[in-house]
């Protein structure tokens, strides 16, 4: 077998440098190269940095980890990476040679502003709402006329609404740290403080109503406001089995495993015979029943504004299920059994 003749190659073989400079050689003489890339300014194509030798099985999250060594600012989790500026966001996992580039990737960069985790995210969003609802419950000072601070209301669904909207968060403060896993690790400034006007003015709005001194009880009296109870809490405890569920499918199968939910032994979770997103169809009842126990209008506002993008939410969810999965079940609905 002829040797080759390449200086690398002549060199002694039983020294590890000269072994890596042997692979190299042969990897130059079979017409082997390494990938580029290139990465541009997803608004103006302005060119931002060029990787060059980049290994064939590099991540995008090792991509961005080699693009936050020339920006330091941009830390992988501000990065959004595309093929193509108007195209779908690239995942962390996504191989380099799977993508469908040459031996020049060109990934289009987009800045997606500080982050923060969604632990944090939640804690702010959820810790508002519980604070600002006993504000008004305890009638604070400054919020009602000054003969009824830290009066309370002679009505019991006043109390229980207190009751209610408070563990309905204390719930959810739970969930988000000990139960919630999350594909996507952080959440954009921006988005979070949208997100905490949106839930602490609602809050506040219908506490308001709820905690006046001239608030009236239901229409329907003790029937509505115990019937509406029961609702709430079997929508409570529904939805808290939905997210475990969903938790332990995410912790059985692993992250790089896909697998839609099926029902478990949990009553609660049969639901997904019928629905592909039952966590909201609870949310959206324990809700609608607050808002038939407490007979207010800011209340059902609420809901109603809540049934939308949820609904817009599972829609999104309940497609993706269908699109992914050849076997998904079509008796599921995206939110509603049977109709929505």
């Amino acid at each position: 077998m002829r040797q080759s003749s390449c200086s690398y190659c002549v060199m002694s073989r039983s020294c590890t440098c000269c072994l890596l400079a042997t692979v190299y050689c042969l990897m130059s003489h079979t017409g082997f190269s390494f990938p580029q890339v290139e990465v541009l300014d997803g608004r103006t194509r302005q060119q931002l940095c060029f990787l060059d030798k980049v290994e064939p099985h590099a991540t995008i999250g090792e991509i961005k980890s080699l693009f936050h060594k020339s920006y330091q600012q941009l830390y992988p989790a501000r990065q959004d990476l595309k093929l193509d500026p108007k195209g779908k966001s690239l995942r962390d996992d996504d191989v380099l040679q799977n993508l469908p580039v040459g031996t020049t990737a060109t990934i289009y960069f987009k800045d997606l502003g500080p982050q923060v985790g969604w632990t944090m995210v939640f804690l702010a969003e959820y810790l508002g709402p519980l604070f600002i609802y006993l504000l008004f419950y305890f009638r604070a000072p400054y919020i009602y006329s000054h003969q009824d601070v830290f009066t309370s209301s002679p009505y019991s669904v006043v109390t229980l609404a207190c009751a209610c909207h408070t563990c309905h968060y204390i719930k959810r403060l739970i969930e988000a740290i000990f139960v919630h896993r999350f594909s996507h690790g952080t959440m954009p400034l921006r988005t979070i403080v949208r997100n905490c006007v949106y839930y602490w003015a609602f809050s506040a709005w219908l506490a308001f109503y709820i905690n006046h001194p001239l608030y009236t009880p239901p229409s329907y009296g003790d029937m509505q406001v115990n019937y509406a109870l029961a609702i709430f809490v079997l929508c409570e405890l529904g939805n808290f089995s939905i997210h475990v569920a969903l938790n332990n499918l995410k912790a059985d199968g692993g992250p790089k495993c896909r697998r839609f939910p099926h029902p478990t032994k949990n009553p609660f979770t049969w639901l997904f015979f019928f629905v592909s997103c039952p966590n909201y169809t609870y949310e959206v009842g324990a809700w609608a029943s607050f808002s038939v126990m407490t007979q207010c209008l800011p209340v059902a506002l609420f809901t109603f504004l809540a049934f939308i993008q949820m609904t817009i939410w599972a829609k999104g969810k309940h497609k993706t299920y269908s699109r992914e999965f050849k076997d998904y079940p079509h008796l599921r609905m995206p939110i509603i059994p049977l109709l929505l």
